[in-house]
């Protein structure tokens, strides 16, 4: 719920500062960012919500080393999975802007540039996407909710406004690198906290 709440008023911030940056190649640029982030965000959204009954039940049974198990083996996973998506994306930031915008070379230079510094966000996203799904899965909705907030919607926000009148157009493609960074230290702040309380410590 949040999530969706968050990305909706998030995509309206978004579009209004591209129009004051970069006018209307700037709103088409970074729909077609949010297109080819559905293939690399889903990955993650996919596998943390089919990990978290599995999650779930080892906390409820009280399988501690199961529960442990599975923490490191995600967040291995996840690393390993990001690294090499966001690889792909920066190698292939040009062919996926091209698909879409070939018929305009200003146009096609300013998706691929945005492609690519917006993909360094997913090397950092998934570990977020996982930490607030985790929770989930222990039952604690609040900290789940809270990494969500602050994550999609607080963070960016602030990024959103902040870093434009520092580095242009392209902080505004920066923000949600930022917003992820920040979210990231929540996330770890949580898992430390909290690892004696659900004994994946």
């Amino acid at each position: 719920m949040v999530t969706n709440i968050s990305i909706s008023a998030v995509n309206m911030l978004y579009n209004f500062q591209l129009m004051k940056y970069a006018g209307s190649n700037g709103v088409i640029a970074y729909g077609i960012i949010m297109y080819v982030g559905f293939i690399f965000i889903g990955t993650y959204l996919g596998y943390s919500v089919g990990s978290a009954p599995i999650i779930g039940y080892h906390y409820g049974a009280g399988n501690k080393d199961e529960l442990k198990s599975l923490l490191k083996k995600s967040l291995r996973l996840i690393i390993i999975t990001s690294i090499v998506m966001t690889g792909v994306a920066e190698i292939l930031s040009k062919l996926l802007a091209n698909v879409f915008v070939n018929y305009d070379a200003e146009l096609l230079e300013m998706t691929t540039r945005a492609i690519r510094i917006y993909s360094i966000s997913y090397i950092i996203s998934g570990i977020n996407i996982f930490a607030s799904s985790f929770f989930t899965a222990l039952n604690n909705g609040l900290v789940s909710a809270t990494i969500s907030f602050l994550r999609m919607l607080v963070f960016q926000i602030a990024m959103i406004f902040i870093l434009p009148m520092i580095l242009g157009i392209n902080g505004i493609w920066f923000a949600i690198v930022f917003a992820e960074i920040l979210a990231l230290i929540v996330s770890i702040v949580f898992l430390v906290f909290n690892r004696k309380k659900y004994g994946y410590a």
